[in-house]
């Protein structure tokens, strides 16, 4: 039975700290999580409240794993964990139930589950802690309670920090499609041989005021006593999505711009901002300001945003505005505003508003017409 715990306690620790450390390393990937749950469950009011959740939930995860892993404060982070899973576990099994948000998010965008894996995976780590639950009573203090609270502390300080700075200068790893390196033509693109959704068709006829379904196969094509009424296509099986499959910019002037920024063989600069009203004014006038100054060196310059028009037209100052969907947005960069320099496709580098000096220094020294840039920071 010790061997039993002992093993247990390694599972729990590491698959705790593993989970709320992958969310630290993207708090807005977590926080945009909790916002799909608040909409999913009609409480969207609570929708400020998602980044200081997400940052209370993984700081939580990764302290009780730390502790049940090192042995500091180890009830403490028994009864932590247990919370946790105790909580968890029927939640997820109601979203595998009602499936209103595909996938739960608890491990990040570094691993994707479906809901009903998660809640396997969370039937399983309950059986684990029920094994270290049961002998509890046996476990002992390594260096003293105020020393091990005074670890536990400072812990927590440095995990807080670490969150806090991927928030502020971008993940540290970049679990989402658009990282450094990518091209987003081949992103798109989908491999030879891949299944493709699969639909179930329906034809609806009528006739005397019955209406009759029918399918591919046995539709009455040389019956003309039956009247055309509609046609229903539902998806059946799921086939191959590309990693990016929803990239699109369309101008002001309702021009699709996708191709050509993509195509262009010097570098354009993107300015990702989700929702203009959402960003702070002083980042978005420095993003505006370095817009002009890419104007004058002719390097192509873009406002992403998903806002509305009227936003945008209180914001024009000669600058090229684009439309493109609020997810990709998000997806694209963790930052509001966050920027992306591309060429012939591909992302030679992201910066967010807290790195746009660095971002400004590299465009007055580099010609970034002939040179790729390889650091994101």
């Amino acid at each position: 039975m010790k061997i039993l715990r002992y093993i247990s306690r390694i599972i729990v620790g590491l698959v705790f700290i593993f989970s709320g450390f992958v969310k630290a390393v993207d708090p807005l990937g977590s926080a945009y999580k909790f916002s799909d749950y608040f909409q999913a469950f009609h409480i969207s009011f609570l929708k400020f409240l998602s980044l200081p959740l997400a940052i209370l939930m993984f700081t939580a995860e990764f302290i009780s794993g730390f502790s049940v892993l090192t042995g500091f404060r180890q009830k403490t982070g028994l009864v932590g964990v247990s919370l946790l899973i105790l909580f968890f576990t029927p939640l997820t099994f109601i979203l595998a139930l009602t499936n209103p948000v595909s996938d739960c998010g608890c491990f990040g965008d570094a691993i994707h589950l479906t809901n009903w894996q998660t809640f396997g995976k969370n039937i399983i780590l309950l059986i684990f802690i029920l094994i270290l639950f049961s002998g509890r009573k046996s476990i002992k203090s390594i260096f003293g309670t105020l020393r091990e609270w005074i670890i536990i502390f400072v812990v927590i300080i440095l995990f807080i920090s670490f969150s806090v700075y991927n928030l502020t200068y971008l993940p540290i790893i970049d679990f989402l499609p658009y990282r450094t390196g990518t091209n987003i033509h081949e992103k798109m693109k989908l491999p030879e041989g891949a299944v493709l959704d699969k639909y179930a068709t329906t034809f609806i006829y009528e006739k005397g005021g019955t209406r009759k379904e029918f399918t591919i196969n046995n539709y009455p094509a040389n019956d003309s006593s039956w009247k055309f009424v509609e046609q229903k296509s539902l998806i059946v099986k799921k086939g191959y999505v590309p990693a990016i499959h929803d990239f699109s910019i369309v101008s002001s002037e309702n021009i699709d711009l996708t191709d050509s920024i993509l195509n262009n063989p010097d570098c354009t600069l993107l300015m990702i901002s989700k929702k203009l009203k959402e960003a702070d004014e002083k980042h978005l006038r420095a993003g505006f300001e370095l817009g002009s100054y890419c104007k004058t060196k002719g390097i192509g310059f873009f406002v992403l945003t998903a806002s509305g028009g009227n936003d945008v037209k209180d914001l024009q100052n000669g600058l090229r505005f684009c439309s493109t969907d609020e997810t990709t947005l998000k997806t694209m960069i963790r930052s509001n505003p966050g920027y992306i320099l591309i060429k012939n496709g591909t992302i030679i580098g992201k910066w967010s508003w807290a790195n746009l000096s660095k971002l400004r220094i590299l465009l007055k020294k580099t010609d970034i017409s002939n040179q790729s840039i390889n650091n994101n920071k």
